[in-house]
Order: structure tokens, then C-alpha cells, then sequence
């Protein structure tokens, strides 16, 4: 019971630490920035993070079909606010098992369909991050090294794992774990490595992380900055990069910490890049949240019972 407890309030209080930490180093200034922002951008920023989430969903019942399932939008994204949700609240990215489940509730999908389903998405995910940043550092001046190995790994990675979905029919094995790992390659391939997948995937992911990117720039201009639109892809992506290690629950903490860091490499105010990585983030979470609970809603009670039992599996023995 102590590890489970743990497992979650450690991570807590490491996100909680690093905002408090960012928020007191410049509380002089909080107050003078709060009092020049333009509050109709924050309206705009949460109605492009509502797009995002569409594209999303939409991408995730792209992956589906090519799995041979044929999920609404509205349920895939369901899926996903829901799982996204979870994922606020407890650490290593447990959330997204959840989703399984619900396929399996729903759609009666196999464990290793629903992981696989998730290995892509999170795949094109992080590819498309480091793409993004990438292209943004031929924009971005002295940029510091460390964001370029930072991106250019993950982006390494994963032409090196697509290039082994290619040749991954010539394995085989009669060891029944590896068998079940060799299968689950071959729905990864199937879902991802086709020439329709790939176009309508990679397109998909883009969009939904420019789209991101654009909530982030509404966020920018709610405090009036003038931040090249370079930086501020730059900045999401290391955000992101930082996010997608499961340190904290939905990586609170690290994203905005930094999201600060890159804006004031670039040379704005402490005080200002705080706000926004901090407002950037909040707003996209709540969007997440209310989202999240409204899914569970729409699919109904079942849904609870369910994220129990993908935690209790997650962490080991029963839930209370």
C-alpha cells in the first residue's frame, strides 16, 4: 500500500516543487505581468487546444482502422481524454493503459492491439516533436548544443525502429514471449508503415502539434511578447522532449520548467517566461480535464472500475 502511495505523491510533490520553485524566484514580477495581459487570447488558445484534441482523435481512430476497427472520432478521442486525464493524476505515463481497456470493453480488441495502438501513436508523437524541432534550429541563433542532441536522438531513434518494422517478417521465434512481441511488431508495422498510413499519420501528427504550438502562441501574445515564432516551436518541442520522460504526472513541472528556460535563453523576462509556460501549460491540462471527465461521463459507469483494475495491474495487487 506504502509503494502505491508513493508511487504517486513523490512525483507530486516533485512537479509541485519545481512551479513553486519557478513562481517564488520571480514573485516581484508576477503581479506587474498578470496586469497587462489581454485576457481574449486565453479564449482563443483554449478553443485551438479543442482542435488539437479533434486531430488527435482522429489520427487515433485513423490507427485503429488500419488494426481493423472501426471507432468513431468521437469515441477515439473519448479514449484519449480519458486516458490523457489519468494521466494528470498518476505518474510513468500509467494513464494510457487505460485506453486498452476501454477497447477492450468496448470493442472487444486484444491487449496487444490496444498497446500497439498506443506504441504508434506515442511513436509519431516524438518523431514528429523532434521534426518539428529540428526545422526551428535553423531558425534559432546560438541555440545550446544540449537541445540539438535532444533532438536529433529521438529522431535517430526513430528511423532506426521503422527501419526494423521493415525487416521484421524475417524473425521468428517458438519462445511464446517473443512471439508475442513479434506479433505485436507486425500490428505497429501494419497500423504505421504503409504508404496511406504514414502520409495520413505524419500529416496528423504535424498538424496536432503545430496546433500546439499555436496554443502556445496565443498564450505569448496574451502577455503582449514579441517572441519569434521559431522560439517559441523551439521552446514547445524541448518542453515536450522534457514531458515525454515520466519524471511527474502529465510532466508538470518539467514542461514548464523548460518552456521557461528556452524563452529566457532567448532573452525574455524570468518573469514573463514563467507566466507563460505556466498559463501554457494550465490552460492545456484543463482543456485535458474537463474533457476527461466529460468522456467518462459519455461512456458511463464501467469507466471507473476499469482505470482501477489498469492501475492495480499497473502497480501490482488490489485497488481501494
Amino acid at each position: 500500500m506504502y509503494r502505491k502511495i508513493s508511487a504517486i505523491v513523490v512525483p507530486t510533490l516533485i512537479a509541485v516543487g519545481i512551479i513553486g520553485y519557478m513562481l517564488y524566484s520571480v514573485r516581484d514580477q508576477l503581479l506587474v505581468a498578470l496586469r497587462n495581459i489581454i485576457p481574449a487570447y486565453l479564449i482563443i488558445g483554449v478553443g485551438i487546444c479543442l482542435c488539437a484534441w479533434w486531430l488527435r482523435g482522429w489520427r487515433y481512430h485513423t490507427i485503429l482502422k488500419s488494426l481493423n476497427y472501426a471507432v468513431s472520432v468521437k469515441v477515439s478521442t473519448a479514449c484519449i481524454f480519458v486516458s490523457q486525464t489519468v494521466n494528470l493524476v498518476v505518474p510513468a505515463r500509467l494513464g494510457d493503459f487505460v485506453r486498452v481497456f476501454i477497447l477492450k470493453h468496448e470493442y472487444n480488441t486484444t491487449y496487444s492491439e490496444g498497446v500497439s495502438s498506443l506504441v504508434v501513436e506515442r511513436v509519431f508523437d516524438v518523431v514528429t516533436v523532434a521534426f518539428l524541432g529540428a526545422i526551428s534550429l535553423f531558425f534559432v541563433l546560438n541555440a545550446p548544443s544540449w537541445f540539438t542532441t535532444l533532438i536529433i536522438v529521438p529522431l535517430a531513434a526513430g528511423v532506426i525502429f521503422f527501419g526494423f518494422l521493415l525487416f521484421i517478417g524475417k524473425f521468428s521465434s517458438r519462445n511464446k514471449y517473443i512471439v508475442i512481441i513479434l506479433n505485436m511488431l507486425h500490428e505497429i508495422k501494419r497500423a504505421s508503415l504503409t504508404p496511406r498510413s504514414l502520409a495520413l499519420l505524419g500529416i496528423s501528427s504535424a498538424g496536432a502539434w503545430l496546433l500546439d504550438i499555436l496554443a502556445c502562441v496565443a498564450v505569448v501574445m496574451m502577455f503582449e511578447q514579441k517572441i519569434p515564432f521559431a522560439v517559441i516551436v523551439l521552446a514547445v518541442v524541448i518542453g515536450n522532449l522534457f514531458k515525454a520522460v515520466p519524471l511527474t504526472p502529465g510532466g508538470i513541472g518539467t514542461y514548464e520548467l523548460f518552456l521557461a528556460i528556452t524563452f529566457e535563453l532567448a532573452g525574455v523576462a524570468p518573469a514573463i517566461a514563467t507566466l507563460i509556460a505556466v498559463i501554457d501549460h494550465l490552460v492545456k491540462n484543463l482543456v485535458t480535464l474537463a474533457g476527461g471527465v466529460i468522456s467518462i461521463y459519455y461512456f458511463g459507469d464501467w469507466v471507473i472500475p476499469s482505470i482501477k483494475e489498469a492501475l492495480a495491474e499497473k502497480f501490482g495487487g488490489e485497488t481501494t
